[in-house]
């Protein structure tokens, strides 16, 4: 067991770093195996519980190897689209141990889930008959209940409110209802997400507090998932999610709750950027400085093609000049090489930057490569694991080939 102060940041090892990028070129991202290991362990022992099961959502990373990696810890998988489901089955995850939560996806796209035999998380009552129809009882599933909570960070990435397409109302529970008894539905789990970046427990106990409620309507059930959506610091001092005082409390409330209703069911969550996130570095070169008469560009080998966060969801990723760390801090504006606007950090205070200079951004794990595009006929960078100290290729770095190999034209 390794745990989170025994990790120290690779940004305490730039040399690594910096071996990474002049070993598999820029622009590149790297992740640290040992920091995901005793992020994962941190949540683990946060919860006391009789039962527990934390399965990766897989969307904030889905490198196969990092998705052994969780399935090596004991984690199970949150997928949301029948790849994701692929994906975990060969990396190993065994069907069961696969939830499959799809939105506004096609009825043949969860029949083809269903025959992998995951587990079917439902999120509309059209859907729900449906499978209730063709498969009454001879299949588990869990629903996912929109508790009308608004919470999140930011309001794309809030889910749990009444605007929301995300879950079935908790208002229309008694159609729920009568669907399951009329159908003889075998509803196992109920399920919800609040959104991302939370970091009141309080928040998370009142919208649990309306799926616990809801207990003693399914008879049949055996889990109850509350999602994720835990902060994690991205800047210096950066207020985040207090998993230790959140897990207590959590844990009291499904203790008491199970206590009361004489059952014996599963607490699951769903984390995947708080496993992830600060285990990954985005590292790209300097290609100009560029003076204007009011700004200083550092244009980078990179664009909103590899790192789209800042642009799409205003997010702040820590900038870091590797190659010259005690260089005099200078204001700078960095931006990338697409024929757009596209800035990953306006008037940052960074140690001199000068062309060639290898630049780093942190809490690059969640959501960034795994949003990357092919935008501008770019190729999407590779990736590298650091693991124990030494690096390798996860990811190769894409060629013309790669963009031609779908396409289909007259030779």
């Amino acid at each position: 067991m390794i745990t989170l102060n025994q990790v120290k940041p690779l940004m305490n090892n730039r040399d690594i770093l910096l071996q990474c990028a002049e070993t598999y070129g820029s622009p590149l991202y790297v992740y640290d195996a040992d920091r995901m290991r005793a992020q994962y362990e941190r949540l683990h022992q946060a919860f006391d519980v009789q039962d527990l099961k934390l399965n990766y959502a897989c969307k904030a990373l889905t490198n196969i190897n990092v998705l052994r990696l969780f399935q090596g810890l004991g984690a199970g998988l949150d997928t949301v689209s029948i790849q994701e489901v692929e994906l975990g089955l060969r990396a190993g995850y065994a069907p069961e141990d696969i939830i499959y939560t799809p939105n506004c996806v096609s009825i043949a796209e969860i029949e083809k889930a269903i025959s992998k035999g995951v587990h079917i998380n439902i999120d509309n009552l059209e859907m729900l008959e449906h499978f209730g129809v063709h498969y009454g009882n001879r299949l588990p599933i869990c629903v996912r209940i929109n508790p009308h909570v608004m919470a999140g960070g930011n309001r794309k990435i809030s889910v749990g409110h009444i605007d929301s397409k995300f879950g079935i109302s908790i208002h229309q529970l008694p159609h729920i209802l009568r669907l399951k008894d009329t159908l003889n539905l075998n509803i196992t789990g109920l399920h919800m997400h609040t959104g991302s970046d939370i970091l009141d427990a309080n928040v998370f106990l009142f919208a649990a507090d309306i799926l616990l409620n809801q207990i003693d309507s399914f008879p049949d059930l055996k889990s109850i998932d509350f999602g994720s959506g835990f902060k994690v610091p991205y800047k210096q001092d950066d207020v985040c999610t207090d998993i230790e005082d959140f897990g207590k409390k959590i844990s009291e409330r499904f203790n008491q709750v199970c206590e009361e209703q004489g059952r014996r069911l599963t607490l699951m969550f769903e984390p995947g950027k708080y496993l992830v996130s600060e285990s990954g570095y985005f590292l790209a070169t300097v290609n100009v400085i560029k003076r204007t008469t009011s700004t200083v560009f550092a244009g980078m080998d990179t664009g909103l093609n590899h790192l789209i966060r800042p642009m799409f969801y205003d997010a702040y990723h820590h900038i870091v000049n590797l190659s010259n760390p005690d260089g005099h801090d200078k204001i700078y504006t960095v931006v990338g090489y697409i024929c757009e606007t596209d800035t990953f950090g306006w008037n940052r205070k960074i140690n001199e930057i000068k062309i060639g200079d290898v630049l780093c951004f942190k809490n690059a794990g969640a959501y960034c490569h795994a949003m990357a595009s092919n935008y501008n006929s770019r190729y999407r960078p590779a990736e590298v694991m650091i693991d124990g100290g030494k690096h390798r290729l996860i990811r190769r770095r894409e060629t013309l080939d790669d963009l031609l190999s779908t396409q289909v034209f007259d030779n």
